[in-house]
């Protein structure tokens, strides 16, 4: 074992037997208080969903009639927040008044999931939530990107088991969210084979190791960027023994190596069991000058860390993706790049 590996891995060692590290004094929820896991009820065919805009403001109506079409499908029956077309500059209408949506869709007994849509705002709301509202009245709460801010932040603060999942616009997506969400299944998530027509190797949806080896733990995370926004507030959850996941999407790798670096810094990568980076899409150098590969950025900050680690998996800004409850316990095999859920995410 090389020097540096070894005195990574002392750290690790050192901070696992203290809990905390001595300079995380300027991050006091790093690590939020022990909340109990709270699981909402499987949905049914026939049951209501909200759409929220927590975020950037919708100006076509059109892919929110494909996403209406896309749930009913699924046999939902879609109603829309009151302020889902607010505008006020590039949000989604006042602050308070994209938090008083997802409130009301809370306290309103005949809805029984809310799906968020992204873009950038969501992290604006967090104050103007009513967590003893959600708390009372556990719900599916499912998006992606930048609804990350939500999704992380609802679970810190009442230990509801949020979802990172896409709208259903795909057949495999689709099927990942019935699974998860409907049947209440506890299933492997493993990547769909790609094998191209006269070849026998996976050229599609591949994964990478960065190292082997399996990890049990809370399943943790989403965007990359918008996680180390927030970082250092108190809608962060405790990281200690997570399987730790991102994604991200146009963003140079510098920026991603610099977050990284923010993770590590503030004592995060040190906490977690495991880690999955999902995709990174349209991710380049960002100069026209030398840059790290990605993969350089991942193996720098997580190979010293001696955890079992891969990248590849279908979670980010692509067309597939699997549905990822936030809480729940999972094993982590690097080897094989799954990630299989130990229990379901639902009730």
């Amino acid at each position: 074992m090389n020097q540096t590996l070894h005195t990574a891995l002392d750290r690790r060692r050192l901070l696992q037997l203290f809990g905390v590290a001595g300079g995380m004094a300027c991050f006091p929820a790093l690590g939020a208080a022990q909340t109990k896991v709270v699981k909402p009820a499987r949905l049914q065919p026939g049951d209501r969903i909200g759409l929220v805009n927590p975020a950037t403001a919708a100006f076509e109506t059109m892919p929110i009639e494909i996403l209406r079409e896309s749930l009913e499908a699924l046999g939902l029956e879609v109603v829309l927040g009151e302020h889902y077309f607010d505008t006020r500059g590039n949000l989604a209408g006042k602050d308070e008044d994209r938090a008083s949506d997802i409130n009301g869709f809370f306290a309103d007994a005949s809805v029984k999931a809310l799906l968020a849509r992204g873009g950038w705002g969501s992290a604006r709301v967090l104050p103007f939530l009513d967590l003893e509202t959600i708390r009372q009245n556990p719900k599916v709460l499912i998006g992606y990107s930048d609804v990350t801010a939500l999704l992380v932040g609802i679970h810190a603060r009442t230990g509801l088991v949020t979802f990172h999942g896409p709208q259903p616009r795909d057949e495999l997506s689709a099927e990942w969210m019935r699974r998860v969400l409907f049947d209440a299944e506890a299933p492997l998530l493993e990547n769909p084979r790609g094998i191209t027509p006269g070849l026998t190797v996976q050229t599609e949806h591949r994964i990478q190791t960065l190292r082997g080896g399996k990890a049990r733990g809370p399943l943790l995370g989403g965007n990359l960027t918008v996680l180390t926004a927030i970082m250092g507030s108190e809608y962060l959850p405790d990281w200690d023994g997570a399987i730790l996941f991102l994604e991200d999407v146009n963003e140079a790798v510098y920026r991603v190596d610099r977050m990284m670096t923010q993770l590590r810094l503030a004592g995060v990568l040190d906490r977690i069991a495991g880690f999955v980076f999902g995709r990174c899409t349209d991710c380049d150098s960002g100069t026209s000058y030398g840059s790290l590969t990605l993969e350089q950025v991942l193996r720098d900050h997580i190979e010293p860390l001696g955890i079992p680690a891969f990248s590849g998996a279908l979670i980010g800004h692509i067309p597939k993706q699997w549905t990822v409850p936030l809480g729940i316990e999972a094993e982590l095999d690097a080897d094989r790049g799954t990630i299989q859920m130990l229990e379901p995410g639902v009730v």
